[in-house]
């Protein structure tokens, strides 16, 4: 079972939480002006790293906000959650 602390509820089960992909991703600011190709990796290329990674979580069954978290892809361990608009904590 995973833990994720919500920022404003503290921990909970995973299961009340949904993946919201990678976190820190920019909309285009001209959609209409992207070609066939630049929108496809707009909205299916991603980072795939093993280790830390920044990514979007959402608490449905809790407060249903969303926030970030930084989490080693390889251990599952969150080493940070901060929320929406705050900038990416450092870890060392």
């Amino acid at each position: 079972m995973l833990l994720i602390p919500c920022p404003w509820c503290g921990p909970r089960d995973e299961a009340e939480f949904h993946y919201g992909g990678q976190a820190h991703v920019a909309y285009p600011e001209d959609p209409a002006a992207l070609s066939d190709e630049e929108w496809a990796r707009y909205l299916f290329f991603r980072d795939n790293p093993k280790g830390l990674f920044a990514e979007r979580w959402s608490h449905t069954a809790g407060c249903r906000r969303w926030f970030n978290a930084v989490r080693d892809t390889a251990t599952n361990e969150i080493h940070a959650v901060y929320r929406t608009g705050e900038p990416r904590p450092v870890i060392a």
